[in-house]
Formats: structure tokens, C-alpha cells, sequence
């Protein structure tokens, strides 16, 4: 009898560890204002440009709270009063749109606005209203020419980046001047072909083309 407990018990702490497994999947952070530049184009953007941004995770594998969020995504958009910078010596907290995927169900939706916060952290800030809409997700890592990542949620968010060219680098003196928003692996810098935001609840729409304000990468 003690052994056919023990030999249970092992089997539930396994499927814990199974069910636990890391979460992962890729990632897309797209602003607005150069992350890739040099100083004298960063410091004609600072406090004016760069108060917005859109941070999309789309999960592989993995679950949150211990529901499985397995092929989901989760898209944050984010708006603060200064321009995100190098978040290492200034944490913005700003007002936030969160837009959950409608393939969810109804505790996958909670899980899913439980991991943006905890990645996100204090940039979160104030959620303003949950959105729920059907969203495509497909982020590459810039390993080849081309465009690298595409996202789009219903009516409100179409994103589409590149790989950097030759043709990008203007001044000469460019580098990773801004750090990703969040802690991500491989993080790759990345061209902006469209970052357009329509819906209502920030009190702004934009629609901008043609910037170096993108990160593809992992978590």
C-alpha cells in the first residue's frame, strides 16, 4: 500500500511539473520613436515622439495560473506622457488597452491579461478597458530579408515590420539606442512598415509609416 502511494503521489508531482512547464513564444514591440538611431535623432524625438507603444506576445507553449494558453495571443497597447526611453533608470507607467484574443475562453481571457501585466509590469499601468477581438500573429527573427512580422487584432491594430537594409542606416551612427520593454531573448531590432492603432479608448488614433521603432524576439 505505501509504495502504490508513494508511486502516486510521484505521478501527480510529475504532471505539476509538466503542467508548470515554462511559458514561451514570440514577441513583437513596435514604438513610436526610433529604438534603433543615433543621439542627434533621438534627442529631436525626445518629449514629443515615443509616448506610445504596442507589445504583442504570441504564445507557443505553455500555460499561466495554470490554464493553457497554447496558440494564443495577447496584445498590449500602451500610451504615457513621456517618451519610452531606456525603461533601466525611468519605469513609465502609462494607460493601456489590453486586446485578448477571441479564441479564448473565459479563463484563458483572465490568464492572458494576468501574463501581459506581469511581463509588462508597472508600463501596464492603467487598463483602461479590455478589448476582445480576433487576432493573427506571425513574428519572425529577421534571419533573412523581408518582412519579419505581422499583426493584426479586428479593426484596431495593423502592424507590419522588415529586416533592416543597407538603406536604413542614414546618419551613419546608429545603434540600439532604447532597450526592448520588457525582458525578452534574442531581441532584434526591426524596421516599421505600418503601426496603426483605430481604436477609441486612448482618446488617439494614429497611423504611422516608415520608422526603425520595432523589436521582434522571444520569451
Amino acid at each position: 500500500m505505501k509504495k502504490l502511494f508513494l508511486t502516486a503521489a510521484a505521478t501527480i508531482a510529475l504532471a505539476a511539473t509538466t503542467w508548470a512547464a515554462p511559458i514561451s513564444g514570440t514577441y513583437l514591440e513596435v514604438r513610436s520613436c526610433d529604438v534603433y538611431t543615433g543621439p542627434c535623432f533621438s534627442n529631436a524625438e525626445m518629449g514629443s515622439n515615443g509616448k506610445e507603444a504596442i507589445l504583442t506576445w504570441s504564445i507557443k507553449k505553455g500555460a499561466w495560473n495554470n490554464i493553457d494558453l497554447a496558440g494564443l495571443n495577447v496584445i498590449a497597447v500602451v500610451r504615457t506622457k513621456d517618451t519610452l526611453g531606456d525603461i533601466k533608470y525611468a519605469q513609465p507607467r502609462g494607460k493601456t488597452v489590453l486586446i485578448i484574443d477571441a479564441r479564448a475562453n473565459t479563463a484563458q481571457r483572465a490568464a492572458l491579461a494576468a501574463f501581459a501585466k506581469a511581463r509588462a509590469g508597472k508600463l501596464i499601468g492603467e487598463v483602461l478597458c479590455t478589448r476582445v477581438e480576433k487576432i493573427t500573429a506571425a513574428i519572425g527573427d529577421c534571419t533573412k530579408a523581408g518582412t519579419c512580422a505581422s499583426v493584426k487584432a479586428g479593426k484596431l491594430v495593423n502592424i507590419s515590420t522588415r529586416c533592416f537594409c543597407s538603406g536604413d542606416h542614414v546618419c551613419g551612427n546608429e545603434y540600439l539606442y532604447y532597450p526592448p520593454l520588457t525582458k525578452i531573448r534574442h531581441a532584434t531590432a526591426a524596421f516599421t512598415q505600418m503601426f496603426a492603432y483605430q481604436g477609441d479608448d486612448l482618446g488617439i488614433k494614429w497611423i504611422s509609416i516608415g520608422q526603425r521603432g520595432a523589436y521582434v524576439g522571444t520569451f
